[in-house]
């Protein structure tokens, strides 16, 4: 049994965003203020310097070829946003055409992860061992109390939740928490509905408790310091959430992760050197080991016809994104309409 009902059963619900995707949420509730614009020209100018170096760092909608094989790929934000109507009507033949549609965690999923964490609280709570009290400073815990408490989560609970579960909550802005346990739909839910209204298969790209088993993996240290990364960016939470928002439409999806560099250069009183390793990690652990293991299973998809794929926006870019590992398996890739 859960050491709380309905707050835990909001908690698990969040849970949910962070684990299909990679950025946080925000929703049509929420009035932050985009930061961008604010940016000095050298930041801004360092910011395009670094992307400009990073593959695939813009675009949210690309086609990769291998002979015969063809794979539609779109970066996802998950949640709901009236541009998407847009975004559905450009691809919804697309994805009728598809022979199969992959996405990060279709109905199936969702649901055994949502009955995996009701029946085990130990996935998402420490039931022996230190607390967060206990393995903070005090300024850290108050700080953590009120960004808990302002998504609706009683400081108590929060104590005994594991120090990851907790930066999956904190990715999520104070003010979109109503609209999440609500059960709001983003680009992915408007996918696997088009999909399965047309007949077409929905498959996972990965099975439900992969996010859960590589947080699980995590070294407590390095739980602990994604806490911290995560506690640096609450206090403009809102902003930044409407920062992340805009540079997804406006298909940067790189900049997301370089302008959330930036801001934690800007608070975290720590040396540059120690945030690039943090980010490093994280990028590593949450993004590159999955970007790894979907190719296999886009790859396998594609020989038996087109595919349709959907998921989270920070997967296409960089090095080790999936655009560039698909071209490093022989596939083409090139921009297509978002």
């Amino acid at each position: 049994m859960h050491p709380a009902g309905g707050p835990v059963r909001q908690a698990i619900a969040l849970v949910f965003v962070f684990l299909v995707m990679a950025t946080g949420a925000f929703g049509a509730t929420c009035q932050g203020r985009n930061l961008l614009p604010d940016l000095d020209p050298a930041e801004r100018g360092s910011l395009d310097a670094i992307i400009a170096r990073v593959p695939f760092a813009k675009g949210n909608a690309w086609r990769a070829t291998r002979g015969d094989e063809v794979v539609t790929l779109v970066g996802t934000y998950h949640f709901d946003d009236p541009r998407f109507d847009a975004v559905m009507e450009r691809h919804l033949p697309e994805i009728r055409a598809a022979r199969t549609v992959l996405v990060e965690a279709g109905r199936e999923e969702t649901e055994a992860l949502r009955s995996a964490t009701e029946k085990d609280p130990s996935l998402l709570f420490t039931l022996q061992g230190p607390t967060l009290p206990e393995r903070l400073s005090e300024e850290e815990w108050q700080q953590l109390s009120t960004a808990l408490a302002a998504r609706g989560i009683p400081p108590f609970l929060g104590s005994k939740m594991k120090p990851w579960y907790v930066s999956v909550l904190l990715a999520v802005a104070p003010c979109a928490v109503p609209g999440l346990t609500k059960g709001a739909d983003g680009l992915d839910a408007r996918v696997i509905d088009a999909a399965l209204g047309a007949g077409v298969p929905v498959r996972a790209l990965e099975p439900y408790d992969t996010a859960i088993r590589i947080f699980r993996e995590m070294g407590a240290a390095q739980e602990i310091r994604m806490l911290r990364q995560s506690l640096v960016l609450e206090e403009d939470a809102e902003n930044m959430s409407a920062t992340l928002l805009a540079a997804y439409f406006d298909e940067e999806p790189r900049l997301i992760w370089e302008f959330s560099r930036l801001m934690s250069y800007r608070t975290d009183p720590r040396d540059r050197a120690a945030i690039d390793a943090d980010y490093a990690e994280i990028e590593e652990v949450l993004m590159v080991r999955r970007n790894r293991s979907w190719i296999p299973v886009i790859a396998g998809a594609a020989k038996a016809g087109p595919v349709f794929a959907a998921f989270g926006a920070l997967h296409l870019s960089g090095d080790k994104g999936v655009l560039a590992l698909l071209a490093q398996e022989g596939f083409v890739i090139e921009r297509i309409a978002y």
